[in-house]
This record gives structure tokens, sequence and C-alpha cells, in this order.
């Protein structure tokens, strides 16, 4: 994400990188940090703009399966966030409030893009350095029939999770790739943990079942 589009398109001032590595430093936690930006921190902002930015895209990605649109919703979701810091409480972590926005705006994307079937391949593997998407990144130490075989394995993988019911498809992105505990990914979805634990138990189920010939 470009700093220079997200404090352009909202309105936030560029925070010096001296009072980013302060806040590194000081141990706050991340609602503590939200505080601060609610009181009109500005460097605040920007450091959980950094710290969330490539995990953000990575689950954009994962609802998306567009790198253009991750992008984009990945910086709608920092701009919600900066939009609605007056309003904000510590009540909850953090994390559970900035997932229920991108959540709440990746299902409406998906419903609005529903007909829609993106061409590009990405791996679900690991994460670009850069913009935190997955590139499916030939293995030198594979043989081409190898890599062939893993290119169908993910790309089924892919298929699989999409096809997923909304809820259970947003739960395994959040437990799977976001490494969310149940309890979180529970607060996300305003679901007790035992329903999540069932939602993920069925998704995964699923999965397993039609991916077994993969195993």
């Amino acid at each position: 994400m470009d700093r220079g589009l997200l404090a352009i398109a909202g309105g936030v001032p560029l925070p010096q990188a001296g009072a980013e590595a302060a806040l590194r430093s000081d141990g706050l936690s991340d609602a503590e940090v939200m505080l601060r930006v609610k009181a009109g921190d500005e460097p605040a902002f920007e450091y959980l703009v950094q710290k969330y930015r490539r995990p953000m895209m990575g689950f954009m990605y994962r609802m998306a399966r567009n790198s253009a649109a991750a992008e984009d919703l990945a910086q709608e979701v920092f701009l919600r966030v900066y939009r609605s810091r007056g309003s904000y409480e510590a009540s909850a972590k953090f994390t559970t409030w900035l997932y229920r926005i991108a959540t709440n705006l990746a299902v409406n994307y998906s419903r609005d893009t529903r007909h829609e079937r993106p061409e590009n391949t990405v791996s679900l593997d690991e994460p670009d350095e850069h913009t935190g998407l997955m590139m499916d990144i030939a293995d030198g130490a594979l043989t081409a029939e190898e890599m062939l075989l893993r290119r169908e394995r993910l790309a089924a993988i892919r298929q699989r999770v999409q096809a997923l019911p909304e809820r259970q498809r947003m739960a395994v992105v959040m437990h799977k790739y976001q490494q969310m505990d149940y309890r979180q990914i529970a607060e996300v979805l305003k679901l007790s943990e035992s329903a999540t634990k069932s939602l993920l138990f069925r998704a995964y189920e699923t999965l397993r079942e039609q991916l077994k010939k993969f195993v």
C-alpha cells in the first residue's frame, strides 16, 4: 500500500519514522495504540498500518482472489479504521475489531462479484516479501512433473476453499492463514466459540473429503 496514497485518501498526515520506532519500543498493546490514534496520534495510526498491511492484504487476497481488489480492499479497511477512530472502544482485541471491518468488506465484495472468475494463479504457501500476496514461484529442487502436480494440488485447494459456504471460507482463512484462534474468530463472526469450532470442523471435513486424492 502506498503511504502517500493512504495519507491523501484519508486526510492523514505522514508521521515521522522516529515516532513509529518509539511506538515499537513502548510495549503497548494494539488496543492501547489505537486509543492513541483516537486521541489524535497520527504516528500511532501509521504504526498499525505498517504492522497489519501484509496480513490484511493476504486475507483480502484469499477472500477476493484478485490482487488489485485485495490492495483496494485492504486500503479501504485502514481508511475505515481511521475514520472510525473517534468511536473506538478497547472492549475487545484490536485485531477482532480490525477483522470485523475486513470481513464485512470482503463479504460485500464477494457478493457483488460472485459471478466473476479471476484468471490469475497464486500459491497459498508463503507471502511475497513486499506485497503480502501469495506468489507461485518455481522450486528448482522439483522436477517438471512434480511442479505440475504441485500446481494442480494448489489450484484444487484454492477452488475448494473458494467453494465453501461464505462463513466457513472466512473462518478457514482466519484460522489457517491468519493464525487466529477460535475465540478471536468467534468474536469477529459474532458466534459462540463452540459454534466456531463446529463451523471449522465442517469446513475442514469438506476439504479433506474433496482433496483426499491429493493427500
